[in-house]
């Protein structure tokens, strides 16, 4: 497929593997399910590539569900007159499989935590492998900024190692403690919507906190993350790295009282440092189709230029 596509041995460019994926998952879903047909297929995303932020899965997980659709691997679950429409359980398992296949393609051994999320939305947990989506969790405010600082995954995660296995006194309880935040946090986001009170917050915020402390402790934060860090609090607000850190970008957590003002200047401060910041939420749908009539007017200018 390298070959075909002209793609050098060992390329790492995002546009390389996208195309990559794309060309697998096409034959692959082909081979299986019958030839998808002859197909305009135009991409394009405000996630940016290779902040941790998941871009990646989020490609696969919609080539995906277009490929099965289009061969017919599984419905079109859009009925007349809807907007929008998602697939059935069965389907997105469907979905989420082969968006695996293409997260393998471009990064060789994913732990499908992206492409799941992709695939269902919502929030899960990821625990020695095992992938369970959470039932009825609140959708957060956050502010996610880009650091602009590329990273490695790989080689943070074998600093991590070197560092357990250097360690393991002081690693093991650390990372015991970061399980721990993971599972109180699971706890009050599971509480948060039968009794919505505000008192849930400040203890979200001090979890972030204590969270970005142990990060750093065992070695993924960077000096552009504690800047991050240091400008949202100087507005009240508290912050920890999203992904896999070394730079990257780090999440911010809003409070539904969080004043615009506030927000907006955190915000400029933030992009005085150099920093690519936006205002969004945690929680939101997984993979849907949507029909022309509900698509934006940017959206539909692209597809006018394809």
């Amino acid at each position: 497929l390298k070959e075909f596509a002209g793609i050098a041995a060992g390329a790492s460019a995002p546009e390389s593997l996208a195309t990559l994926a794309f060309l697998y998952m096409c034959l692959a879903i082909s081979a299986k399910y019958g030839d998808v047909p002859s197909v305009d297929i135009l991409v394009w995303s405000k996630l940016p590539t290779g902040a941790g932020l998941g871009s990646s899965a989020a490609y696969a997980v919609c080539l995906a569900a277009a490929l099965l659709t289009a061969c017919g691997a599984i419905s079109c679950p859009l009925k007349e007159g809807e907007s929008t429409a998602r697939w059935t359980e069965e389907e997105l398992t469907l979905i989420n499989s082969w968006a695996f296949q293409g997260e393998r393609v471009i990064h060789g051994n994913p732990s499908g935590v992206d492409n799941a999320v992709g695939t269902w939305g919502g929030a899960l947990r990821y625990q020695s492998g095992k992938i369970t989506p959470l039932k009825r969790v609140p959708t957060l405010r956050i502010l996610l900024t880009n650091t602009k600082v590329p990273r490695s995954t790989k080689v943070l995660v074998a600093g991590v190692k070197e560092k357990i296995l250097k360690f393991p006194a002081i690693m093991n309880p650390v990372l015991d403690s970061i399980d721990a935040i993971s599972q109180e946090c699971q706890s009050v986001l599971e509480a948060m919507p039968a009794n919505p009170s505000p008192e849930y917050y400040p203890v979200l915020e001090e979890l972030f906190d204590i969270n970005q402390h142990h990060l750093n402790v065992i070695g993924v934060g960077h000096p552009s993350l504690d800047r991050l860090c240091r400008v949202t609090a100087s507005h009240g607000l508290h912050s920890k790295l999203t992904g896999a850190g070394g730079g990257g970008c780090g999440i911010t957590l809003l409070r539904p009282d969080t004043s615009p003002l506030a927000v907006e200047a955190a915000k400029r401060d933030l992009c005085a440092c150099g920093f690519e910041c936006w205002e969004t939420n945690i929680g939101a749908p997984g993979v849907t189709l949507h029909s022309s009539s509900s698509l934006n007017a940017e959206v539909l200018h692209a597809l006018s230029e394809s």
